[in-house]
């Protein structure tokens, strides 16, 4: 058997076929791994038709995918879509795609359990694609790690694992499309099994059945973005009066030329930039990985419950419900730490971070497990929006 075997069988205690510090180490963004029966008799939380509901909801973020085989034409359309549509489409050759599906649907969102050997800051969304026969998205390549978990139906997959696999895209289609592709793996997964992809594998997946598959996504911002966003928060915080300014000027020998002077100058003006401040960026990053990428704004209640009424309805029996486009996660300061929500900022101490960070769902016992700067924290995120607070139901 190879050291690093591309196929292994999976099962309920080992969703990865082999313990998660032993996946992060020899496939984690280095090979790409098939897990056969990653979840055993899998079956899947949502139908085709409730994607096709969902894909007609104005706050969703849908597209349908047509092929035209026989002269290889691809047509991207975006929704919502119009429920009267789909009876009309072909019974081949196209896939729905809808994104945040976890963001709808708990149970699918439950699946996100079994993925927290992983930072869950990390974890993007679950994407599901509903495939007709034949249905496809083409050959391409995704520029962040994915697990395609096979839901229903069979879905064959092809993907070229080797390196240096030419990564040109064709220029008649608006979908990045590669113009090359030349796989060297070739399976048919079925429901349970899941395929992982480190970024920049070439991979297309073709529906053999009418099928549906989840892809669990990763959250890789560029390089670009990080730079544009750091800027853009470090130059926020600089005063109109701060400028470029030469008070050690000299005669200029040439008008025109700018000297070393002038370049050793402005390496000063952007000091902050090349090495912001440690806790400055913590901060920003905290602020930056926990905005929703996608929109989806939490709009504060107009009546939010105060702290005596969160208490009581606990007391009462009801719970605190997470909403589902909040991003959380936490990082120490000091001795002390921040908790970081969609861009909004919390201090606090570590435990009660820790706490907020994990809590889904919060009842009495867990509002009483936070200390003073912890609650205060928790009220501050209710009145955000990013608590509702659920009510028992009341026994006929």
């Amino acid at each position: 058997m190879p050291r690093h075997p591309i196929e292994v069988a999976g099962s309920t205690k080992q969703p990865l076929g082999m313990p998660a510090a032993a996946f992060l180490r020899d496939y984690w963004q280095k090979r790409p791994l098939l897990v056969r029966q990653a979840f055993p008799d899998f079956q899947s939380p949502i139908s085709p038709e409730d994607l096709a509901g969902l894909a007609c909801e104005e706050a969703a973020l849908s597209r349908i995918v047509m092929h035209d085989r026989a002269r290889d034409r691809w047509e991207l359309r975006t929704g919502p879509f119009d429920e009267a549509m789909f009876p009309d489409l072909p019974r081949q050759d196209w896939t729905l795609l809808v994104q945040d599906v976890d963001k709808w649907d708990m149970d699918i969102r439950a699946l996100l359990d079994a993925f927290h050997f992983l930072p869950a800051w990390r974890l993007d969304d679950i994407m599901v694609s509903f495939a007709a026969p034949g249905g496809s998205v083409g050959a391409h390549v995704d520029q962040y790690d994915v697990f395609l978990l096979q839901a229903q139906g069979h879905r064959r997959w092809q993907i070229d694992s080797r390196t240096g696999a030419p990564l040109d895209f064709r220029d008649d289609v608006e979908l990045k499309l590669l113009s090359y592709f030349d796989p060297d793996h070739d399976w048919v997964l079925a429901p349970g099994d899941m395929l992982y992809l480190p970024p920049g594998v070439p991979h297309h997946g073709v529906a053999e059945d009418a099928c549906l598959t989840f892809s669990v996504g990763m959250r890789a911002p560029s390089r670009a973005e990080l730079m544009v966003d750091l800027a853009e928060e470090l130059a926020a915080a600089l005063p109109e009066e701060s400028r470029y300014a030469d008070p050690d000027l000299a005669p200029a020998r040439d008008a025109w030329e700018i000297d070393d002077a002038a370049f050793g100058r402005l390496r000063a003006a952007l000091a902050d930039l090349q090495s912001p401040d440690e806790d400055r960026l913590r901060a920003w990053f905290g602020r930056f990985i926990t905005q929703y990428r996608a929109g989806g704004e939490i709009e504060a209640p107009a009546r939010a419950p105060d702290a005596n009424a969160v208490a009581k309805g606990l007391d009462q029996g009801g719970i605190l419900l997470r909403h589902p486009h909040s991003r959380v996660a936490w990082a120490r300061q000091g001795r002390g730490a921040r908790l970081f929500a969609n861009g909004l900022v919390l201090s606090l101490g570590v435990a009660d971070a820790r706490r907020l960070a994990a809590a889904e769902r919060l009842d009495a016992a867990g509002l009483a497990a936070l200390g003073a700067r912890g609650r205060e924290a928790l009220h501050t995120l209710v009145a955000a929006g990013h608590y509702q607070l659920v009510k028992p139901r009341r026994r006929r």
